[in-house]
């Protein structure tokens, strides 16, 4: 039985950094869109970016996308 446990607990450190390993170079996805790093990509921007031909744009807007609802719910509690 702790073999069981112990996989879940690994498997929680895992969950816990998935953020700070799914960013790869920071700044990217501005610097593709225009817009300057200190600011926020505005949702419209993202949204087209997400349907970009660029495989790798599309998944960068994407997770920024989900970034931002996640920041959004924790600053509504």
């Amino acid at each position: 039985m702790k073999k069981s446990t112990d996989k879940k607990l690994i498997s929680k450190d895992i969950n816990k950094k998935w953020i700070s390993k799914a960013i790869k170079r920071p700044g990217a996805l501005s610097k593709k869109l225009g817009v300057p790093e200190e600011k926020n990509i505005p949702m419209t921007k993202l949204k087209k970016a997400a349907k970009s031909s660029n495989k790798t744009t599309a998944r960068q807007a994407r997770l920024a996308m989900t970034l931002k609802k996640i920041s959004a719910k924790r600053k509504g509690k």
